[in-house]
């Protein structure tokens, strides 16, 4: 039932409060309407008896406290969903925006989703491949994890989301493979960027695209990931797809969030922003996984994995955002300044980023047998190269030995072979696991030690069998 009141007594940036209402609920959508005919929407923020907090989509600009109607719908915002979604972009509240046909709805669902019973999920274990080594090789994404990005300004995390979004695949399953895309705050630059990246190479038609650009109204960006996620969620449990979501910036939602918060005179919390900033971002990162059958031992053939990408002000991981999305992700995946200074894409720090769930994700059956140890060795290797790099500044060059040498010579071509791609670079597992076995045979095989002899007798390049003569030649001359 809809009714109308004309009894708003304050504005307060996007929101307005309004007293007199009867049987308001939070959450419920309202539609204002100007002086001037003009319509709007809105929802129920807050419920205190018969004082409601109104928060619109659009603003709160021209809106007159004496003459403007407010219309209670008795419904909260829903999205408009069917398989005709695909292939289509969408703004912040799931309005089409790409000049293509009406969607005919097969049906409408609340963007604030059901909540999953934690008993009804099922543990990943499932490879994704993104096509990228940084990522594939040390810290794999698996099938309903939940593995952010962190970023700094200025840092390639667009092209990165783009190029993961583009090449993610599960390995065998192509077909039934999608990606739900929402961009919250950005520029009309990289809203072109995504559209032309997605257009020109293909991937579009799997692609749901949501965006909110920088000039769009600040509420709108706090609806946006929740319409995406109701779209994978359709995506993956009644279609039975396999979908990715990359939540790009989530910063720009945090900072949308403060904003409310701050309008509605709350307490706030570190560095400002809500105290329920944890509880807010669990709502969003807890949409994803795998979720049981009826039958015993069934698993749903659909899925949710999630990406979110998010800008650290200042490159501080100890930042509100960053620090209570690790608290509720398996992981995170680091992109490094310095790296990115020396030229290197994507510049992802594998030494500070983590997932938690690769090892669930990989080795026989899934990846390949070799993965877990050359994955152990390749780390073990570049943070040793890492160390002595630090002690060579401190004591020189001529105090290494040949061994500290050669770590130090794999640890730059680590960078440079195994981290660097092109943009348009989509390596395969074997591909990444290959690289990795070359670099290993810069080091002398003595110092494989995380790796069993059987793996290493039946991957490892037979150059290697060579790299021990340089040490054992300087040992010689010594004497």
């Amino acid at each position: 039932m809809v009714t109308e009141y004309n009894t708003i007594e304050e504005i307060a940036g996007p929101l307005i409060f309004l007293d007199e209402v009867d049987h308001a609920t939070v959450e419920e959508l309202v539609e204002v309407e100007l002086p001037n005919g003009e319509q709007r929407r809105g929802k129920v923020l807050e419920v205190n008896r018969n004082r409601v907090l109104v928060q619109l989509f659009e603003g709160t600009r021209g809106v007159d406290i004496a003459r403007t109607k407010v219309r209670f719908l008795g419904k909260s915002l829903e999205l408009a969903v069917s398989p005709d979604i695909l292939g289509r972009i969408f703004n912040g509240l799931g309005m089409p925006i790409d000049d293509g046909p009406a969607i005919i709805p097969e049906k409408k669902l609340d963007i604030n989703g059901d909540p999953i019973n934690p008993y009804a999920r099922v543990y990943p274990q499932e490879f994704i491949q993104t096509g990228i080594s940084a990522i594939d090789g040390l810290n794999t994404l698996v099938r309903g994890q939940k593995l952010p990005i962190f970023s700094g300004f200025g840092l390639p995390h667009s092209e990165l989301a783009a190029q993961i979004a583009r090449q993610a695949t599960v390995p065998g399953k192509e077909a039934a493979f999608a990606i739900v895309f929402a961009a919250m705050g950005i520029t009309f630059e990289e809203a072109n960027y995504f559209i032309r990246d997605f257009q020109e190479t293909g991937a579009m038609e799997r692609v749901v695209l949501f965006i909110n650009l920088a000039n769009d109204p600040t509420i709108e960006r706090i609806a946006t990931p929740r319409a995406a996620l109701t779209a994978a969620e359709y995506l993956a449990f009644e279609k039975g797809m396999h979908v990715l979501v990359i939540l790009t910036d989530m910063t720009n939602y945090c900072e949308a969030l403060r904003e409310v918060s701050v309008a509605r005179k709350e307490i706030p919390g570190r560095r400002g922003y809500p105290g329920y900033l944890y509880t807010d971002l669990a709502t969003i990162y807890e949409r994803a996984g795998l979720l049981k059958g009826e039958k015993e031992g069934e698993v749903l053939p659909g899925s949710i994995t999630q990406i979110p990408v998010l800008s650290m002000p200042d490159d501080d991981k100890t930042h509100p955002i960053p620090d209570l999305t690790g608290y509720i992700t398996e992981g995170q995946v680091i992109l490094d300044r310095v790296l990115h200074r020396k030229g290197i894409y994507p510049p992802i720090n594998v030494l500070p980023s983590l997932s938690r769930l690769r090892d669930k994700g990989i080795g026989e059956g899934r990846t390949r047998e070799d993965h877990p140890q050359i994955a152990n060795q390749l780390f073990s290797s570049y943070a040793k190269s890492k160390e002595i790099e630090e002690l060579a500044v401190v004591l020189g060059e001529a105090a290494l030995t040949e061994t500290d040498r050669a770590f130090m010579k794999m640890g730059g071509k680590f960078e440079d072979r195994f981290v660097r791609q092109a943009l348009d670079e989509n390596r395969t597992i074997e591909e990444t696991l290959s690289i990795g076995w070359d670099l290993l045979t810069m080091i002398p095989r003595s110092e494989l030690k995380r790796i069993k002899d059987d793996m290493i007798d039946k991957y490892l390049p037979a150059k290697a069998d060579d790299d021990e003569a340089p040490a054992a030649a300087e040992e010689e001359s010594a004497e």
